[in-house]
């Protein structure tokens, strides 16, 4: 497996992967159960190909998503393992009601054993807010706000908020986390303001380069520097995990397959960042070529997919500009082939994972 020409990054570093499932739904030759249960499928199969963790996303009313709720996810896949931590790739803090939701987060902990990874973000979907009658323009305050909430119920048996968006009297919540002294939050953003409150508050950073190469990694690693400086602390203060769509394989046939659903909910979510109408059956959101549409040449030059060596050697030069502590890898890509990507799956646990983390000097064998 080993590549004599391959440039390795600095030893020592320990990289974690993960798998992020966003559940979508290509057509209505799939069912919902099927995208469903095909998600839980993967979880499970992870965590015997030694994945770290497994994240959730969260979205309504369309087909983009079919995870209304990251949570529900987490307690369920919970039941069916043991080791892989179980996380929300997002909460959309806006629309919660965020008492409610500090019970659900100590709930979802308890019943994975103190396995929860709590994402959250602000959230973008204008026909989404809508539908919950919350305001898109007010999302970032109320998310901002909100987060300041769950800070406060996570580390205080009883608190009370006055805040402009919400007013709690003195409150406890009678079903709390397990993990101590808090559990893992992440934020997901590209903002260098909310990059620097995650350095400021201890915080973990979700972050996507989309299907954009490595200057854009180099970009984001700027960023991320800038804002732990501007709060004064180390980068390797805060773990980074690295949202990508990455696939390794030799069948030209899989590889288009892939490239064609990744490129399927890049068209989705940029329709979603300005939709105002429902699609026209009311449900089904219709795919259609946008000028942000890169070519499957271009998709593969930019992102770790091709051989198992090219991954592994793509991986390894966007570790060393980005320095991430994960990788997340995108597992549920629309009406992808379920026993592919079972195999695929299976392949990173066999030989991508073990060899990259040999590249980095990190023998999993070996307890930290």
């Amino acid at each position: 497996m080993a590549n004599p020409g391959r440039k390795y990054p600095a030893k020592g570093i320990i990289m974690e992967f993960a798998t992020f499932l966003l559940a979508a739904r290509r057509g209505y030759h799939q069912s919902s159960d099927e995208i469903i249960r095909n998600s839980i499928e993967q979880v499970v199969l992870s965590e015997q190909a030694g994945f770290q963790t497994a994240w959730f996303a969260e979205h309504h009313f369309n087909n983009y998503s079919l995870v209304p709720s990251p949570l529900m996810m987490v307690a369920h896949c919970a039941a069916l393992t043991s080791i892989i931590r179980l996380g929300t790739a997002v909460c959309v803090l806006p629309l919660y009601q965020p008492l409610r939701l500090l019970s659900e987060i100590g709930l979802a902990d308890i019943v994975s054993n103190g396995r929860l990874e709590l994402g959250v973000g602000c959230g973008y979907q204008q026909f989404e807010f809508e539908r919950f009658g919350v305001n898109v323009e007010e999302a970032p305050a109320v998310f901002l706000e909100c987060l300041d909430i769950l800070v406060k119920g996570l580390n205080q048996r009883i608190f009370e908020h006055d805040g402009r968006f919400e007013k709690i009297p003195p409150t406890a919540i009678s079903v709390r986390s397990v993990q101590r002294p808090m559990l893992p939050i992440w934020i997901a953003t590209a903002s260098g303001n909310s990059m620097g409150r995650a350095y400021r508050e201890g915080h973990n950073l979700l972050i996507t380069a989309f299907h954009d190469g490595l200057d854009s990694l180099s970009v984001l690693r700027e960023r991320i520097e800038e804002a732990a400086i501007s709060k004064g602390k180390n980068v390797s203060d805060a773990k980074i995990s690295l949202l990508r769509c990455c696939y390794a394989s030799d069948e030209e046939a899989e590889i288009n397959s892939y490239l064609d659903n990744a490129r399927f909910q890049r068209r989705l979510s940029e329709v979603l960042l300005l939709r105002r109408q429902q699609s026209l059956d009311g449900y089904l959101l219709h795919e259609t070529p946008t000028r942000q549409d890169l070519s499957f040449e271009t998709m593969r030059e930019n992102l770790p997919i091709g051989s198992v060596n090219r991954v592994i050697d793509r991986l390894l030069e966007e570790i060393d500009i980005l320095k991430p502590t994960q990788i997340a890898i995108q597992t549920q890509m629309g009406d992808f082939d379920q026993r592919t990507m079972l195999r695929q799956i299976e392949l990173w646990g066999d030989k991508i994972i073990p060899e990259v983390n040999k590249s980095l000097g990190h023998r999993p064998d070996v307890a930290e």
